[in-house]
């Protein structure tokens, strides 16, 4: 990182810690430790927003990156939201919450919300080098803009698809294998892949090869959706759990779309 962009790094760190704080303190008080989650688009769209302000840019990107990411953390976090709006903590942290008990209130300050916060600063690198870069708007920036215009409609398209699925008590018990979730196990996954390599892409467009190390974040992003806290996780253990789910991840994809396999 250059030193010219150090002071805005900084702050932009600055404005994650403040959120992820405010956060961890009204979930001492509910007891959800979840609520990490729900703020984690805003952590996001902080850090984005305090790139916009102290990275002042002639060149129309600027606006472009700021514009995608307040779509994308708006609808995430009113999705994610809503979903868990009534039914308490999330049973992933319902766990986390048990291995580290007692003083887990003061533990998850730095297991999770330091954490999330931390990822979350990585993640927003590209509006860093992005919002920085004076180069005109050009081809790889249109492209890296449509990547992830797309990445955000194939995952809100996907969410809503589940949600809808969900909501009719005729359905219990089936897997969804609808709609976009017939071609990938995971469409919000690929659709979050996408938006973050379209911004990524739009950063290099603005600094070159000087800007590569932003691709710390689709590479971050992509790991924490394959391997981390998105399809390992999701799917360890539930076809001991719903055998019915072991047949849709014989002919489904798991993450990029494909054709569906026919059944054996």
């Amino acid at each position: 990182m250059t030193t010219a962009l150090l002071p805005a790094a900084l702050d932009a760190l600055a404005a994650v810690a403040t959120l992820a704080l405010a956060t961890w303190l009204v979930s001492v008080v509910r007891r959800d430790a979840s609520l990490a989650d729900r703020m984690w688009p805003a952590f996001i769209a902080g850090a984005a927003i305090v790139c916009w302000r102290s990275l002042p840019s002639s060149a129309i990107r600027a606006d472009v990156m700021l514009a995608l990411a307040l779509v994308w953390a708006l609808r995430l976090g009113v999705y994610i939201t809503r979903r868990n709006w009534g039914h308490g903590e999330d049973r992933r942290y319902q766990a986390i919450r048990a291995r580290n008990e007692p003083g887990f209130a003061f533990k998850s300050l730095y297991l999770v919300f330091a954490l999330q916060g931390l990822l979350a600063w990585f993640v927003a690198a590209p509006f860093l080098v992005g919002m920085a870069g004076a180069r005109p708007f050009g081809a790889a920036d249109a492209i890296g803009g449509a990547i992830c215009a797309f990445g955000i409609a194939f995952e809100a398209i996907g969410d809503a698809q589940m949600a809808r699925f969900k909501t009719d008590l005729s359905h219990r018990g089936q897997v969804m294998d609808r709609g976009l979730w017939r071609y990938t196990r995971h469409p919000n996954y690929f659709g979050e892949a996408c938006v973050w390599w379209g911004l990524a892409l739009m950063a290099l467009s603005a600094a070159g090869a000087g800007g590569a190390w932003c691709l710390v974040s689709p590479l971050l992003m992509t790991l924490l959706l394959l391997k981390v806290s998105g399809v390992s996780l999701l799917e360890k253990n539930i076809g001991e759990r719903r055998p019915a789910y072991r047949d849709y991840v014989d002919r489904t994809p798991a993450f990029f779309p494909g054709r569906p396999r026919a059944r054996p």
